[in-house]
């Protein structure tokens, strides 16, 4: 295979990789507290007898964009956006602890309090299970009150606090379920540092005008690879019908 086909051919491999980071990306730009993923491309060397020479293009993705997302006021009692850095930790379908900064939160039938993804959201003692009631509150702290069916209207009572974390972002990783977890696969602990802001969520950090940018950049990539490709093709058969001729 030609050397200029071969590394045309990668560029265009890498092009479509690095599109489907940015498209993913896009298509979350209104989802609350998504990180973007980052994408990067880089020279790799051919490794091999009579390659040192050579290269070709890599996309990867060297982390993510922790940036926070703006803050949305929403108005409803549930809804919490966390005030600086830190963590709500949520329960995943596999037991597993996860962590998020999505505070669309709501009561299943069955009184779990979940986020607006249906997981349940982590308090003192696990999954936060609430009892019916006719007015929730959510403090800074995570604690979280209540006014029992036919109580007291003016009398609060404490059922559980939301369990936040603050671990340093170099010790956290995305999932491929847009999740944080501990690189170590332990459970983050509790900080009493991270606060809240009820009656607000926070959006996605993706700028959808970076992404359309960056999304028209790799598709000229791609078709400037694709017109690269086009022309090797052109040249081998041009070179075969002087060889025939001769």
């Amino acid at each position: 295979m030609d050397t200029s086909l071969y590394v045309a051919m990668n560029g265009a491999k890498q092009a479509l990789l690095g599109q489907a980071v940015n498209s993913h990306n896009l298509a979350n730009a209104n989802t609350t507290g998504f990180k973007a993923d980052l994408a990067q491309f880089r020279s790799m060397p051919v490794f091999g007898a009579g390659l040192p020479l050579n290269v070709y293009a890599m996309a990867e993705r060297p982390g993510f964009d922790f940036n926070h997302g703006s803050i949305q006021q929403t108005g409803r009692e549930l809804d919490v956006a966390i005030k600086g850095d830190g963590w709500i930790a949520v329960q995943t379908d596999d037991g597993s602890e996860a962590y998020t900064r999505a505070g669309d939160l709501r009561v299943s039938p069955d009184g779990l309090l979940m986020t607006g993804t249906g997981l349940a959201v982590m308090g003192d003692g696990g999954a936060v299970t609430l009892p019916a009631a006719k007015k929730i509150e959510i403090g800074n702290d995570g604690t979280i009150s209540i006014i029992a069916l036919g109580g007291d209207a003016s009398t609060l009572a404490t059922i559980d606090r939301i369990k936040l974390v603050n671990p340093a972002l170099a010790d956290i990783t995305k999932g491929e379920d847009g999740l944080f977890r501990l690189k170590s696969g332990a459970e983050a602990e509790a900080s009493a540092d991270v606060s809240l802001l009820s009656g607000a969520v926070e959006g996605s950090n993706v700028s959808t005008v970076d992404a359309m940018v960056t999304m028209i950049d790799l598709a000229r990539n791609f078709e400037l690879q694709v017109k690269m490709m086009k022309t090797v093709s052109e040249n081998e058969a041009a070179s075969a019908q002087l060889m025939r001729l001769s």
